[in-house]
């Protein structure tokens, strides 16, 4: 699969560095469209008025989609964060829209799968990692967060403490190679059945490979909400769950 033809051959460059221009070109594309719809909306809510410039437009717009996305995916984080986690709504939308478009964007014949290179995703699952960390220290002060790793018993902290610094450190490889081996898996088989037939079954695996572009978006997002969970929560919380 790594020998097959991309329109980024011409270029000469690996396919691993293709994958990866590719994701930092897509990640690009993603800020400018993003503040485009930004500023669109912040210059309707101007002239119309805030309660007015939340209707949805009459046509459909960039801004419109956005909108209809977020509705749907801040009523599921609530089911996981409750209401008070939509602060980190940011952070898990876009972790979700830029994995399911890096994934989906191999499916496009002639294109590079940025998602099948660890060169994009170790670089998200250090991400990730940062992130629920931050939030976790941010949210409990870094000395009563770092007490959740020291196990709930002071005297056996010498041996709770390295497991549970494996086990942050891991979840950086567990999100790296589900990702990496299902994109790619999913692209060799759908790569070698649309070489041996043309019609009919390459459409089939095309939309089994669409559901598992978003499956392989939607885990890590749930797996980040997660994390966040578990790193923000307090300790009367814990005791009651």
């Amino acid at each position: 699969m790594e020998a097959h033809y991309t329109y980024l051959n011409s270029l000469g460059l690996t396919p691993e560095t293709e994958k990866f221009a590719t994701a930092v070109a897509l990640g690009l594309v993603l800020l400018f469209v993003g503040a485009t719809s930004a500023r669109a909306l912040t210059r309707r809510r101007r002239v119309l008025g805030v309660e007015q410039g939340v209707v949805p437009e009459k046509s459909i717009t960039t801004s419109g989609i956005f909108d209809v996305f977020i509705e749907g995916f801040v009523s599921f984080q609530d089911s996981i964060l409750g209401k008070e986690g939509r602060k980190y709504v940011p952070i898990t939308a876009t972790i979700f829209l830029f994995t399911f478009i890096l994934n989906i964007i191999g499916l496009i014949p002639g294109m590079p799968a940025p998602t099948s290179t660890v060169w994009v995703t170790v670089p998200l699952g250090i991400f990730i990692f940062t992130a629920f960390n931050f939030y976790g220290i941010k949210e409990q002060g870094l000395w009563h967060y770092l007490k959740h790793f020291a196990g709930p018993v002071w005297w056996l902290a010498w041996f709770f403490l390295p497991l549970e610094i494996l086990g942050a450190f891991l979840r950086i490889l567990t999100i790296n190679l589900r990702l990496y081996w299902n994109i790619t898996a999913d692209h060799i088989v759908l790569g070698l059945f649309t070489e041996l037939v043309q019609l009919v079954i390459p459409v089939v695996f095309l939309a089994l490979g669409t559901f598992v572009c978003f499956m392989q978006a939607f885990v890590p997002t749930i797996l980040t909400m997660i994390y966040i969970l578990l790193a923000t929560q307090h300790e009367e919380s814990e005791g009651h769950h």
